[in-house]
């Protein structure tokens, strides 16, 4: 099992240098990845700073040199897929390849769809979101590509250069309820099920989301990943039987944040619960 620090793009978090500092510690203490949420207006009228996660990525990888990067989530809906293309490849390169794509439909839809003039229906933005991540990987290949859906149109489009990792930049799908976002996740790289009331899931219900996962999943389609939220308390034997309770389940990944600047810069320097 490897393990993440997972901070929000807002917040004390929004500092890009203060970012990039902590995703340095992160590395220097062992931790296998650093993750940055994807929000626009997350906070409403409350007014908090924001950073655009691309550029807050740039920065981490500029300061550092091993531990993957990422966003958990993007929500491809209100982003063009040709203009994310060019940011994530151009960011794999920068990375040296260290770049994991995470995404899904975006919450909460008010602020970050609705409160922007954009359209929040699930509906529509489950499609968006769909179509989107066709188009990236048709545009990451670096073959000539085109592509007639319902809401995006492409003709003969030569994006290059293609992404370091191959065949694609890893996508992981977010998955907060239903079976719909199970079976999108299922199609590309791993999952990262997320639950609005019980924010750390038990193992049994992470055993149940890799059985679904398994059923839509074709069994040649190679490696899967499966991130969790951790629940660190600092007391090492509970921690660490925590974490072989989920990797016992088919956890592969688990991450830690949502924490004040503190309390994460404490679990950062303890090193991961391996």
């Amino acid at each position: 099992m490897k393990f993440a620090i997972n901070v929000p793009n807002f917040g004390p978090y929004a500092d890009v240098r203060f970012t990039a500092d902590l995703a340095r510690e992160a590395e220097e203490h062992g931790w296998d990845a650093f993750h940055v949420w994807d929000h626009i207006h997350a906070e409403g009228e409350t007014g908090a700073p924001t950073a655009d996660p691309w550029i807050l990525l740039t920065a981490v990888a500029l300061a550092t040199e091993r531990i993957r990067i990422g966003t958990m989530v993007t929500p491809v809906a209100r982003r063009r897929p040709w203009k994310l293309a060019r940011e994530t490849v151009t960011l794999d390169h920068l990375s040296g390849g260290r770049l994991t794509l995470g995404v899904g439909l975006g919450y909460p839809a008010d602020l970050e769809f609705t409160a922007l003039g954009e359209q929040a229906d699930d509906r529509v933005r489950a499609e968006k979101l769909d179509e989107g991540l066709e188009v990236l990987a048709g545009l990451w290949s670096g073959e000539p590509f085109s592509y007639d859906g319902e809401h995006y149109q492409l003709r003969d489009a030569h994006f290059l250069p293609r992404p370091v990792q191959q065949p694609r930049i890893p996508i992981w799908g977010a998955r907060m309820t239903g079976q719909g976002p199970l079976q999108r996740a299922s199609r590309w790289d791993g999952v990262f099920p997320l639950d609005p009331v019980e924010v750390f899931p038990t193992a049994e219900a992470v055993r149940q989301v890799i059985e679904d996962v398994r059923r839509y999943r074709d069994p040649a389609a190679g490696t899967f990943e499966v991130l969790v939220p951790l629940l660190l308390l600092g007391d090492p034997v509970g921690d660490a039987e925590r974490v072989a309770a989920y990797e016992e389940a088919g956890a592969t990944w688990g991450h830690v944040g949502a924490l004040t600047v503190e309390d994460l810069r404490e679990i950062i320097a303890a090193g991961p619960p391996a």
